[in-house]
């Protein structure tokens, strides 16, 4: 994504001043408004073509739910604003994806920092696209570095090109990650990079890959799937149970006629002087 400093934004509104002045009016600059200063989009869309697109969805659902019990904010393509100004444009930039650890989750229409505790992304991501441009991916990394950006990671899913940087503190000098590097770990996240014969994966610390949301419902699906032959099979099971037990009760009741019927043979041969043991 471009910098929304490419916007044109809308004129600031000008008030005549009818106190003489010589013969002329004065003209007054009424002050800009925040969505003018701050709009929250850059006018670009999400990605130019579905790979990238595909690439962004699968990091930003991914990296939602590794910090599921975090207090942390995840976002794609959302412009974040570092800094205060009273005049446009507002230096901004729109991450593919970003973290915010320590920032709550919820909507919003851009991070505006000042609003957010003075707390910048820690974690971003780009996918690039062919649209991208290498003075372009510079620019973005000199603004990641100057506003406090520790971990930085670009990816080019056409060419398969990786690289990052990565620094202990704000105050740091940023290292390069190449793929002489690979598989790297990120400190913050801890998630894995590694770079295959088809492109690049991205795990999870136990080592579980990313997977698109597409997978995942795949997944419950079958997940769900199999809880219900399961439930199917367990009601069978009972079905099953209660047949012998109602089998086994019925065995009980004809023992027991037989039992009586028996005690009563007995009882009349005896009347009759008959010894049932010796028959």
């Amino acid at each position: 994504m471009s910098t929304s400093s490419s916007l044109i934004p809308n004129l600031p509104n000008l008030v005549r001043d009818n106190k003489p002045n010589g013969g002329k009016a004065n003209m007054v600059q009424t002050p800009l408004s925040p969505q003018t200063l701050y709009p929250d989009s850059d006018g670009k869309p999400m990605a130019d073509n579905t790979l990238q697109y595909r690439w962004i969805v699968r990091l930003v659902s991914n990296l939602q739910y590794l910090l599921r019990d975090e207090v942390a904010f995840v976002a794609g393509d959302l412009q974040w604003y570092p800094m205060q100004v009273q005049d446009y444009p507002a230096p901004c930039q729109a991450p593919d994806a970003m973290v915010v650890l320590g920032r709550p989750d919820g909507d919003r229409g851009s991070y505006q920092q000042w609003k957010e505790d003075n707390v910048a992304p820690q974690v971003v991501f780009e996918i690039l696209s062919p649209s991208n441009t290498h003075h372009e991916m510079a620019k973005k990394q000199m603004f990641y570095q100057e506003h406090g950006v520790l971990e930085m990671y670009f990816y080019d899913p056409k060419s398969y090109d990786f690289w990052g940087f990565t620094r202990a503190s704000s105050t740091k000098n940023c290292m390069l990650v190449t793929p002489l590097n690979l598989p790297w770990t990120s400190p913050i996240l801890q998630i894995r990079f590694e770079l295959f014969e088809d492109g690049l994966a991205v795990f999870y610390p136990d080592g579980e890959p990313f997977k698109e949301p597409q997978e995942v419902f795949a997944e419950r699906n079958q997940a769900q799937q199999l809880q219900t032959q399961t439930q199917a099979q367990l009601a069978q099971a009972q079905e099953q149970l209660e047949q012998a037990q109602q089998l086994q009760a019925e065995t009980q009741v004809q023992l027991k006629r037989t039992q009586q019927l028996q005690a009563r043979a007995f009882a009349k041969l005896q009347e009759l002087g008959i010894d049932p043991d010796m028959l």
